[in-house]
């Protein structure tokens, strides 16, 4: 079970309590699903409860005590805690877990992957700058996963630098115009990030992208030698290594005559990441408010001609668009689920005279289930997964 599945469950639950009239609020649109934090417990986190309080006119804790019995109820989890002012902590199943590793495993790097977007077109206008050019050939990447189509407007004939990634063509969800800049595209937003202070084509394709997107857009990239160094501090070298080391773990295990079979495992940092993974792509895009206030120095409004009875970017009317710090985001996340990739790896293949046993089966499937997820995020970044590093 995702974070995704688990925010369904959670508005479910609601949903029941307010028809049983146990509440008395309008249903969310969305509940928040994060792994627990400090002083946390179990597997998930949700503050709903806080976030109904007010209007069901309750104590937070009141509401956590009436959702409690509802959320036991839901598919996969095995307990629910309340901590602090009124978070609910998730507990889930060890079924929840074989269920999410045979999942990726057949999903491959399409895991995560969705039509949540589908028939939307997002306008992203773009300044004559390499960074800006990258950042929104990701974010397309990932608007494109999630159904979505991104509509880059930029004139293709001022472009001095190209790090596409290798073979050509379009992701999905990219569609380039050459119009000019100050036409008018119906109000899209403007990538707007702090450019890169020097040329990255010298790093290579890979080395360079990622130089660019890993920062937040509002940071200055570091346009160094650091990002080819194959050593532990650098952290597109740990992703790219993570993956080629499932891959090494898949290939000495068949020498070795045993197969990956998901099963039950204590690796929760891992689980946990691989499962959020669709929750960052998912990210992509919020309300118009909520982007303004988490990428006010990346965001720009586009001019537009049109009557002033338009409503503008600020209107109280929420609207969904780009989120432009999700590349980052993904990347960041990347590095994550690698770090917790190479925790498992040394346990993966049996020691000495020791027999294949479950638990190694366990572990092959989850390290397996990890490089799936570290070379489909890698790709939307338009950066290479190699087998062999």
């Amino acid at each position: 079970m995702t974070p995704v599945e688990l925010s369904r469950a959670v508005l479910c639950a609601v949903r029941r309590a307010v028809d049983d009239g146990e509440l008395s609020v309008a249903v969310p649109e969305r509940a928040v699903v994060t792994p627990p934090g400090p002083g946390g417990r179990g597997d998930y986190a949700t503050n709903i409860a806080l976030q109904l309080a007010r209007p069901a006119g309750q104590t937070p804790l009141r509401v956590a005590e009436v959702l409690r019995p509802y959320l036991m109820g839901a598919e996969g989890v095995c307990g629910v805690e309340i901590t602090g002012p009124g978070f609910l902590n998730l507990s889930l199943d060890g079924s929840a877990v074989v269920d999410l590793v045979r999942r990726i495993r057949v999903d491959g790097s399409r895991y995560g992957h969705s039509d949540d977007l589908a028939g939307q077109v997002f306008e992203v206008r773009v300044p004559y700058e390499v960074r800006a050019e990258v950042l929104a050939d990701v974010l397309a990447r990932i608007i494109g996963a999630q159904g979505g189509l991104v509509d880059v407007r930029h004139d293709l004939r001022d472009m001095r630098h190209d790090l596409r990634p290798r073979g050509g063509g379009r992701p999905r969800g990219v569609r380039l115009d050459g119009g000019h800049v100050d036409r008018d595209v119906g109000g899209g937003s403007v990538l707007r990030p702090v450019p890169a202070p020097e040329d990255p084509a010298p790093l290579g394709l890979d080395a360079a992208r990622w130089a660019l997107v890993h920062p937040a857009p509002h940071d200055r990239p570091r346009i160094t030698a650091d990002h080819l160094v194959q050593r532990e501090g650098n952290p597109l070298f740990r992703v790219r290594y993570a993956h080629a080391r499932t891959r090494a773990v898949g290939r000495n295990a068949a020498d070795l005559g045993f197969a990956a079979e998901a099963g039950p495992l204590d690796a929760a940092d891992l689980v946990g990441l691989l499962a959020d993974y669709p929750r960052v792509l998912a990210t992509a895009t919020a309300t118009a408010t909520a982007t303004v206030a988490a990428t006010a120095l990346a965001v720009a409004p586009a001019p537009s001609n049109r009557p002033p009875s338009r409503p503008s970017r600020t209107s109280s009317e929420p609207r969904a668009v780009p989120d432009f710090s999700v590349p980052s985001r993904l990347a960041r996340h990347l590095v994550g689920v690698a770090d917790a990739t190479l925790v498992l790896l040394p346990s993966v293949l049996p020691r000495g005279a020791e027999k294949p046993s479950a638990a190694h089966r366990a572990r092959l499937a989850l390290a397996e289930a990890a490089g799936a997820v570290l070379a489909g995020g890698l790709s939307l970044l338009g950066i290479d997964a190699p087998d062999h590093l």
